[in-house]
């Protein structure tokens, strides 16, 4: 029951270290686009991001392999989840409509 219990909150710990990612790129992504300066903007987020996840892979997720695994999972479920959403939540881009075909 306890190994069960750990696997668990490994999978949650690595569906939150997704959504930080994640959630992070898509507040880049909008907030650098009408930036003055969006290289600093997508770099910053790059290296603060992958900093993040990669310590928390290494603090909460890394002594088991069993951990790591349902981390990493837990990680690609936050990663189809936020792309499902931001096709959802994504307002068609002026070249898209321009364009008159494939979305």
């Amino acid at each position: 029951m306890n190994e069960a219990l750990t696997l668990v909150s490994a999978l949650l710990a690595g569906a939150l270290l997704g959504a930080i990612f994640f959630g992070g790129l898509w507040w880049t992504v909008r907030r650098g686009l009408t930036s003055e300066q969006p290289a600093l903007w997508f770099l910053g987020s790059m290296l603060l991001r992958t900093c993040m996840v990669v310590l928390g892979f290494y603090f909460i997720l890394g002594d088991d392999w069993q951990r790591l695994l349902a981390g990493l999972l837990g990680f690609v479920i936050a990663r189809l989840i936020a792309t499902r959403l931001s096709r959802v939540a994504a307002p068609p881009s002026p070249l898209a409509q321009q364009a008159g075909h494939a979305p």
